[in-house]
């Protein structure tokens, strides 16, 4: 069984095909994402001041975190199946760009109730990119350098995203700061979909795969078709099964909504200063992605059926230690705050690197955007609403710290435990999926 899972059949081939101007079209995808992530978080990083001008509660940010994840429930599967029907290109010119004229809309928002509908109606279009560009990039990069490539995505997101955090937060001290920054976010947001239209080129499925090499697109595409058969099968996955749970355990998504608040809230920053914080969290995001792509690459070639699982422990456990020292304890001012926020995002961004591609190591070609749809819009999307709401109905009753305490340590460290079942099931279900794609090629060229 060892022979099995650590020998050379679970070696990666050695010289996989390489996509003619990958890296080009990974910075187009990333300017995607950043304004995506960018409209999506101006709400939660300037709740404190829109609170206050439409006389909200706690609780509202947690209806409309709650909001934004569940409508994704719905949509993403429908916009991933326009994808596999008509073009993953015309529909991330739509999703990642034209649909901006929502955060337009949600810049005119009068009271809770147009706020709540327009934030859903624009999360509703930009949830369906993720998973999109997602498995894009499994068909630029093969398994040699997927995590160089998924870390650095998300990394020089993340850094991009901190320092556009940071000055969002300044608009809490210009008068209706935050709809000018939704307004001006909708009308990039449009200028970048006519970008996408231009210059992105999808390299179709299954393009850097070592086992479908030789073939032609047509007949990649072919091997790759999704199927409602084969989308059932993605639960009969253990390794998939196994990182869906760990999704649903992963608290440190709530520092991502409630972090400024939290620390407005519980310890009496200002927006502007607690929006500080946010820049070197991103910094640390940016380096954990980084170092995560890196030793993720890294440990595939040394424990093809260990290094990965090992990794992503690890990661939790760290977030867990950091959060516990970053939130629980009064520093007086923002520094530390600061530090620690660092060292979350350091810890949070290891995951990406290593947590995508194992999904896309476990799961084929064809059915990756499927496997992400579940993975990011029904579990993570669950999960943040789970606790978006949680911490905004228990926030308002014993307050933010106890909140905290639960999902950023407790359950992190539980999550972190439980990834150990990785070790079972990750090798042989990587070495399933490496056998089925030459079974493919063999057949396509029969």
């Amino acid at each position: 069984m060892s022979e099995l899972i650590d020998g050379p059949a679970t070696t990666p081939t050695a010289h996989p095909p390489k996509v003619e101007g990958r890296w080009r079209q990974l910075s187009l995808l990333g300017g995607s994402q950043l304004v995506d992530n960018t409209e999506a978080g101006i709400i939660s990083g300037l709740f404190p001041v829109i609170k206050q001008a439409l006389g909200l509660s706690l609780g509202a940010l947690g209806v409309l975190t709650a909001a934004g994840k569940l409508v994704g429930v719905v949509t993403t599967p429908l916009w991933v199946w326009a994808a596999t029907r008509w073009s993953r290109k015309g529909v991330l010119v739509i999703c990642a760009g034209l649909w901006g004229v929502w955060s337009i809309a949600l810049g005119f928002s009068q009271n809770f109730a147009q706020l709540l509908i327009f934030s859903t109606i624009l999360s509703a279009g930009f949830v369906g990119a993720t998973p999109i560009v997602t498995e894009i990039i499994s068909d630029l990069f093969d398994t040699r350098s997927r995590g160089r490539a998924v870390g650095l995505f998300y990394g020089v997101i993340a850094l991009a995203s901190s320092l556009v955090a940071v000055l969002k937060g300044q608009l809490a001290g210009v008068e209706d700061g935050w709809r000018w920054g939704l307004w001006v976010l909708g009308v990039l947001g449009i200028g970048y979909g006519l970008v996408l239209w231009r210059g992105l080129r999808d390299p179709g499925r299954g393009a850097s795969e070592p086992e479908l090499a030789g073939l032609d697109r047509a007949e990649r595409e072919a091997a790759s078709r999704l199927t409602w058969g084969k989308a059932m099968a993605l639960l009969k996955i253990p390794t998939f099964r196994v990182l869906l749970v760990s999704r649903l355990l992963s608290g440190h998504l709530l520092v991502l909504s409630f972090g400024v608040v939290y620390l407005v809230d519980v310890y009496g920053f200002t927006t502007q200063t607690a929006s500080l914080v946010l820049l070197p969290g991103g910094v640390g995001i940016f380096t954990g992605n980084l170092l995560g792509g890196f030793l993720g690459d890294r440990a595939t070639r040394r424990s093809p059926a260990h290094g990965l699982p090992a990794l992503l422990q690890i990661a939790q456990i760290l977030f867990a230690v950091f959060a516990f020292f970053g939130t629980q304890f009064s520093y007086g001012g923002i520094g530390l705050y600061a530090l620690f926020f660092g060292f979350m995002g350091l810890a949070q961004g290891l995951n990406p690197g290593i947590n995508r591609p194992m999904v896309m190591a476990v799961v084929p070609p064809g059915l990756r955007s499927a496997a992400f749809t579940i993975y990011v819009s029904y579990f993570e999307a669950a999960a943040w609403a789970v606790f978006g709401l949680g911490a905004g109905f228990l926030g308002d009753r014993i307050g933010l710290r106890p909140v905290f305490l639960v999902a950023l340590v407790l359950l992190m460290l539980v999550n972190g435990l439980f990834l150990s079942l990785l070790h079972r099931t990750y090798g042989r279900d990587a070495e399933r999926m490496r056998s089925e794609l030459e079974l493919r090629r063999v057949e396509m060229n029969r």
